[in-house]
């Protein structure tokens, strides 16, 4: 696909995608020295050339997810990833937790890997309250859903 296309589906996707107030925010800047710099907080010099909101990215819809219980059993896993690790949320007949995969294994970006059709993934994915899969945590972020576009600003912002 050539850029100039990429980059008009790109910018259209980001577009028709509905801007909740809840919704993360990232900002896409070049430093003075012509390095991109991806950061969930405006930056201080210089202007933003691109602010993304990452929700509505695709998902693969799990039945019977919904919001997360209140309470935690003692057994449940963490959610959290701890600081700088990455976990994916994913499920084997999913295919954008395929692509969230492929994409990672490209990067070189190391991860944990929960599946949901298992009794400690099964657990631990009804405390995220998330709807479907893939769910990305680093760095107390969640992304629910893929597309590299939302990971590669949250993978770069956290170097």
């Amino acid at each position: 696909m050539r850029p100039f296309v990429r980059t008009l589906l790109t910018t259209l996707a980001l577009a028709v995608v509905p801007l909740a107030a809840n919704a993360q925010t990232l900002y896409k800047s070049v430093g003075t020295d012509g390095r991109v710099v991806y950061s969930d907080k405006p930056p201080t010099t210089g202007a933003v050339e691109k602010t993304m909101k990452l929700e509505n990215l695709p998902v693969s819809v799990v039945p019977g997810a919904g919001p997360a219980p209140k309470t935690a059993t003692p057994d449940t896993p963490q959610i959290a990833a701890p600081r700088g690790d990455v976990v994916l949320y994913m499920a084997t007949w999913c295919g954008y937790c395929k692509a969230a995969k492929a994409y990672l294994a490209s990067k070189g970006i190391a991860y944990r890997e929960l599946d949901i059709d298992t009794p400690s993934g099964k657990a631990a994915f009804s405390q995220l309250g998330a709807r479907g899969v893939p769910v990305l945590l680093t760095n107390g972020q969640k992304i629910a859903g893929f597309t590299p576009q939302a990971y590669d600003a949250v993978l770069m912002a956290r170097r």
